[in-house]
């Protein structure tokens, strides 16, 4: 009887990475598991091993990316607001695809399908942690939501590159973390 294949972590890292690019490249109703698994150096065997199928691949995209930028988060935490907000542009425009895809909605419409909460809510954890000693318990979650909504706004126009002038993107972004700092300051 012959042996099933395994798969490794590298693998799942790789499909993983031509599928985010894919999917940002053609959108995701225009990826194939075969494309995917081709441009990974694969067999679509793999996907449906490692993930079941398409849309739970999608739905890993996300979640990976999550955890990825909670990581970068969770890295720099104890350095406070301003680090977390400069960490949140730095990741994000070293990994423009994932950060398109995990925020534009895309394959959340497509496949009718949100990744994990846990696994989101994860990733904003660092920061709800950081304001939790600057607001009061009951503000903390609108807090987040309004750092992160700025932030966020900023990162995003500068991906797009759809300013209609030549923008220093890193003295724009200087001024909205220090705003950040400001609404939110240190007790």
């Amino acid at each position: 009887m012959a042996r099933p294949p395994l798969y490794d972590d590298a693998l799942r890292e790789r499909l993983l990475a031509a599928t985010a690019a894919m999917v940002d490249e053609k959108g995701p109703e225009r990826v194939s598991l075969r494309e995917i698994a081709q441009t990974a150096g694969t067999s679509t065997s793999a996907v449906y091993a490692l993930f079941g199928g398409k849309n739970e691949m999608l739905v890993a995209v996300i979640e990976n990316g999550f955890a990825s930028f909670g990581d970068s988060q969770a890295a720099v935490e104890a350095d406070g607001l301003r680090t977390l907000g400069l960490a949140y542009r730095d990741w994000a425009t070293k990994n423009p695809a994932l950060y398109r895809l995990m925020f534009n909605g895309s394959i959340t419409t497509l496949i009718d399908c949100r990744p994990d909460d846990e696994k989101t809510g994860a990733a904003m954890a660092p920061l709800i942690r950081t304001l939790a000693d600057r607001v009061p318990a009951d503000r903390v979650t609108a807090a987040a939501l309004t750092v992160w909504a700025q932030v966020h706004g900023a990162v995003s126009l500068e991906l797009a590159a759809v300013t209609p002038v030549a923008v220093d993107w890193d003295a724009v972004y200087d001024e909205v973390v220090t705003a950040v700092e400001r609404a939110f300051p240190a007790s």
